[in-house]
């Protein structure tokens, strides 16, 4: 089977359906093993890849085909058996499409974590029965929570090398669950797995009979995620201005970008920021041709029935539901730049959705301590994978949302003007 997946706006719009879920928890709870397992049950490799994997495993003496190979690309990943980079990987059921971010359970790699969770629809959280819940587990928890990742399947592994004992799993169960309890995490699955073994992955495992909730696979086919979508707020940044060069046409306009949030129709009354224009939707063209409705994530260009001033930035909305357009931002603030720390005062080039700002940090309200969820009212600075809430002062208006309402015009990411370097990602609480 070829590992190709088509893009989320293609299937979308081919009515295929796409689930994008991460994997985290802490070093060697076998996040790794976990997705090589669910790319060999579910018939995702090719065989020569297969073979490889069974060549490196022999070479280093293992007993069995490590499957943790096919997602540790990385020389370094490899030799030291550890996930440090997100790998993409890619597979397919007949009902539904995957793409998985594997990210690293190391503290250092925070900073990946959240990279790889900011666009999942879930979060698979590994555990080792043997050693239960954990800082790291915990930590990537309370991140998923605060991405708005908005489905979470704890995966109690190794239940093998516990004799797949209930009372070891329910008070993993129970721990996570009250834990989960002060999190924002509207949807909690529990499941007991051996992804070395392939135990309740693609199929209900007889090791397990006092269990009687689905497999993982099943699972993770059957979520919904549908509703999961911002449908009401119509939220269209512009990317492009598509003129053709062609001599026989000379009267087209389109505006062309991903939907971001709720749903377009010709005949559909618009107001474009910032400039505050109104018109209406003449057509909505797809590389297949004119659609009747454009939802997220779809690609699609948008021609209005006024000749309006827009350029790439300028977002399209509903006169009456509009994001705040708003130059004062409070927002979380994951760092990521190891060379220097985020100071008062210093100032980087913000990139929004379709637009691009600069920017100066006014004040830092507290730092967060992911592990306890203190806030530390004193901090100054924020250091790599330091999380806190910070106040920007853009020089142009942003077109923004809170994060919580939409993830897509509620995030945003910093960059270092003089090295280029994307050195933070942020979440907006409030757009002032």
């Amino acid at each position: 089977m070829s590992q190709s997946v088509l893009e989320p706006e293609a299937a979308a719009a081919r009515g295929m359906d796409l689930l994008r879920f991460a994997t985290a928890g802490s070093v060697d709870d076998g996040k790794s093993t976990l997705i090589g397992r669910l790319l060999y049950d579910t018939k995702s490799l090719f065989t020569d890849q297969l073979e490889a994997v069974e060549a490196v495993s022999a070479a280093r003496g293992d007993e069995y085909t490590n499957l943790a190979l096919l997602t540790d690309g990385l020389r370094a990943e490899r030799e030291q058996g550890i996930t440090i980079d997100v790998a993409y990987r890619y597979f397919a059921t007949p009902r539904r499409k995957f793409i998985i971010a594997d990210t690293p359970g190391h503290i250092q790699y925070t900073r990946n974590m959240v990279t790889g969770a900011s666009t999942a629809d879930l979060a698979l959280i590994l555990v080792d029965a043997r050693k239960g819940l954990v800082e790291q587990s915990r930590r990537h928890a309370f991140l998923c929570s605060l991405l708005r990742v908005p489905h979470l399947v704890l995966c109690v592994n190794k239940m093998d090398l516990v004799d797949w004992d209930q009372d070891v799993y329910n008070e993993i169960a129970d721990e996570f669950t009250s834990f989960a309890a002060k999190l924002d995490a509207p949807d909690l699955t529990v499941i007991p797995i051996s992804a070395l073994n392939g135990d309740n992955i693609a199929t209900r495992s007889e090791k397990s009979p006092w269990y009687e909730g689905p497999s993982l696979l099943h699972h993770l086919e059957h979520v919904h995620i549908a509703s999961d979508r911002n449908l009401v707020d119509v939220r269209f940044p512009v990317q492009y201005v598509i003129r053709p060069q062609s001599t026989t046409v000379t009267d087209y306009r389109g505006y062309a970008g991903q939907v971001a949030s709720g749903v377009l129709k010709p005949g559909d009354e618009v107001m474009v920021l910032p400039s505050g224009f109104t018109s209406t939707i003449a057509e909505i063209d797809t590389a297949d041709g004119p659609v009747a409705e454009a939802f997220p994530p779809m690609s699609v260009t948008v021609r209005l029935a006024d000749e309006i001033d827009i350029s790439r930035g300028d977002m399209i909305c509903r006169p009456h539901n509009a994001p705040a357009v708003a130059q004062d931002i409070e927002a979380m603030i994951c760092w990521m730049d190891e060379s220097a720390p985020l100071r008062v005062g210093a100032k980087y080039a913000v990139k929004h959705t379709t637009r691009t700002a600069r920017a100066v940090v006014r004040g830092m309200q507290y730092r967060l301590d992911v592990n306890t969820l203190h806030r530390d009212e004193t901090a100054d600075e924020l250091k790599l994978n330091e999380i806190g809430r910070v106040k920007l002062r853009t020089t142009v208006p942003l077109l923004a949302d809170e994060y919580r309402r939409n993830r897509t015009t509620g995030g945003f990411i910093l960059i270092d003007e003089t090295t280029n370097r994307t050195v933070a990602a942020g979440m907006i609480i409030e757009a002032l």
